[in-house]
């Protein structure tokens, strides 16, 4: 199953290959030539697929865990001051998504959306430190019972060029469900009261709508 974000990609790119295949079989001759550069579109074509790919996740509701919102390998977890919307001291994790990774974005808990911005900024490499403030990004805030807020921050990286957020203020979300789509490599960050307990640990990978990022 893919994305609808991927929908019209993967039409052009279908497009794309059929017409490469035709004009490879029709123009060259030389048999290993047509076989490599043949070789080299369906690849393309394979990753293109692979990128918009949007498995079923065995998400299971419970309000007292924050679920990862994204697939990927955690590289942040530390104290920082969040200067947005809290303005006070939280408990960073950051998740790193490689091109491989799946890039559509889950929303981490149930609750109500009560803060939804788009950044437009700079481009730097997702794992820089001045990623999350400086390049583009949308910032949301989904509050509940249990937990209170918690502040998710979706960031392009060197190569996204596109965030897509579907998060709107008073939305009802629902843990594990859609909540947007990165295109290419990218990170989010999650941001959570200073008692929260940390769940996973730096370098872990993370599935998005089943892994426990934090829990009370």
């Amino acid at each position: 199953m893919f994305h609808k974000e991927g929908y019209k990609i993967i039409l052009i790119s279908t497009i794309l290959l059929l017409i490469a295949i035709f004009a490879i079989d029709e123009f060259i001759e030389i048999g290993w030539l047509r076989m490599s550069i043949s070789t080299v579109f369906i690849i393309f074509y394979i990753l293109v697929l692979q990128f918009f790919r949007n498995p079923k996740r065995n998400t299971k509701l419970n309000d007292n865990h924050i679920l990862s919102p994204v697939d990927g390998k955690v590289v942040v977890i530390e104290e920082v001051f969040e200067s947005e919307f809290f303005k006070d001291k939280r408990l960073q994790v950051s998740i790193f998504m490689s091109p491989l990774n799946v890039h559509v974005t889950r929303y981490p808990m149930s609750g109500n959306v009560v803060y939804s911005k788009y950044h437009p900024g700079k481009y730097l490499v997702a794992w820089h430190p001045k990623a999350s403030t400086e390049n583009e990004r949308t910032t949301i805030v989904v509050k509940n019972n249990t937990f209170g807020e918690i502040l998710y921050r979706q960031i392009a990286g060197a190569v996204a060029k596109r965030i897509v957020n579907y998060a709107k203020v008073d939305d009802n979300a629902i843990q594990g469900t859609d909540a947007g789509f990165i295109k290419f490599g990218s990170r989010v960050d999650l941001f959570f009261p200073l008692n929260t307990k940390i769940n996973v640990t730096l370098d872990q990978k993370v599935k998005g709508g089943e892994e426990i990022i934090a829990s009370l």
